[in-house]
């Protein structure tokens, strides 16, 4: 089964799902109108606030989210029943994100795919499991309390099912392992997605009772939190840029080539995927991969292309040692300090962020030096070296991630 499989199966299911749901809705008439144009408004403005900067951040349209979600689940509309059923509500959401996504598109920061087809599996599972029991009587004995955490319950369920979704996009985009990725979504749930349920939720306990005027005034929190949300990263991409011009030090003094701290860093994040870091784990470990080099400055004279695999272990170990200092100094999270600090400890001993650091810096140097063939060469002396100097699992992950470049690597073992 292909990689790209998966992404396929979710983007046809999703066009099918639109398909039948617009031809219903158009064989039965929009009822609601006013409603049904209302939310389309606000997931409109959500997905115009889309913010298409967010590479880390799984729900890049909160407010949107929201807004589908609380339409899905929307059974009165000021003490009035509702009348819209699960093919309204995927119609509605549909036309509304299209019309959304537009500029983005226009600017060249589409196409949005994967994002319509989670949108749309998402809401016509919220839709599916509320408004069919909803207009047949089964919640009307539901009240209050009860009645909240039912919504409560439904929107988590429909976040798992988002999060699963958008494991199985990125695993099919990327070749990155399943598993950890959605661990990632699940822990990004209790984050922007946890204010998506609880925006949601609120907006459809609201409009039932006080109807659409409810809308603008539940929005402005899910809208300060995107706002604060984007700020935070505006000031994490700041941090990070900062990071990475102090990593050029050594290369701008002549200590190491140009671009090698950032090759280090960009292989063993892969890496780091490849074996199921977390996402904070994996800024630690791009951080230390960064820096790890940063300890050369203490040298009177450069290692010979900064080579510093080859020196002698104690070398390694001071020069490690130094580096690590030197990151406690800036203010740096002190597990990327410890990281630096171990890179040149018994393999044994070492944290895996060590580890792969260890043998990616290794790989690097190996491979610029072997000349034709460096890659391969290279990998061998890792898999040939002394027992405990590299850490083999860690060894075999760097060839499974090469191996997703296209490099053609000989068998592991």
């Amino acid at each position: 089964m292909t990689a790209a499989l998966p992404r396929t199966l979710i983007h046809t299911s999703a066009a099918l799902v639109a398909a039948v749901s617009l031809a219903v809705t158009l064989w039965t008439g929009m009822t609601e109108r006013g409603v049904a144009l209302a939310f389309g408004a606000l997931i409109t403005l959500g997905e115009l606030s889309r913010w298409t900067g967010a590479a880390r951040v799984r729900e890049a349209a909160p407010l949107g989210a929201a807004g589908a979600l609380s339409y899905a689940l929307l059974g009165e509309n000021a003490g009035r029943p509702t009348g819209h059923g699960v093919a309204q509500v995927l119609t509605v959401v549909l036309a509304a994100s299209l019309l959304g996504c537009v500029p983005h598109i226009a600017r060249g920061r589409g196409p949005m795919y994967d994002h319509l087809a989670r949108r749309v599996l998402t809401v016509a599972f919220a839709a599916a499991c509320f408004q069919p029991l909803y207009n047949r009587g089964v919640f009307d004995d539901w009240t209050g309390a009860a009645y909240a955490l039912l919504l409560i319950a439904l929107l988590s369920l429909t976040a798992l099912c988002d999060a699963v979704l958008a494991a199985a996009l990125a695993h099919a985009r990327t070749d990155w392992p399943f598993v950890p990725l959605l661990r990632d979504g699940l822990r990004a749930m209790s984050g922007v997605g946890s204010a998506v349920c609880a925006t949601g939720a609120v907006i459809a306990l609201a409009v039932a009772v006080a109807g659409l005027w409810a809308l603008p005034v539940f929005c402005v929190p899910l809208l300060l939190t995107q706002v604060s949300v984007r700020r935070y990263a505006a000031v994490r991409a700041t941090y990070r840029q900062t990071i990475a011009s102090l990593a050029r030090a050594t290369e701008i003094a002549g200590y190491t080539p140009a671009g090698h701290a950032h090759r280090v860093a960009a292989l063993s994040r892969a890496v780091g995927r490849d074996l199921g870091l977390s996402g904070s784990e994996l800024t630690v470990l791009e951080y230390a991969a960064l820096m790890h080099d940063i300890g050369q400055l203490s040298l009177v004279d450069p290692v010979p292309a900064g080579a510093t695999a080859a020196l002698p272990a104690a070398e390694q170990r001071r020069i490690a040692l130094l580096g690590g200092a030197v990151v406690r100094q800036t203010g740096v999270d002190r597990r990327v300090a410890e990281v630096v600090e171990r890179q040149a400890d018994a393999c044994a001993e070492q944290p895996l962020a060590a580890r792969i650091v260890r043998v990616v810096n290794a790989y690097e140097e190996k491979a610029r030096s072997a000349g034709p063939g460096g890659p391969l060469t290279a990998l061998e002396e890792l898999r040939l070296a002394t027992a405990g100097e590299y850490a083999p699992e860690v060894v075999e992950a760097l060839a499974r991630v090469l191996s997703r470049d296209c490099l053609t690597l000989p068998a592991g073992g």
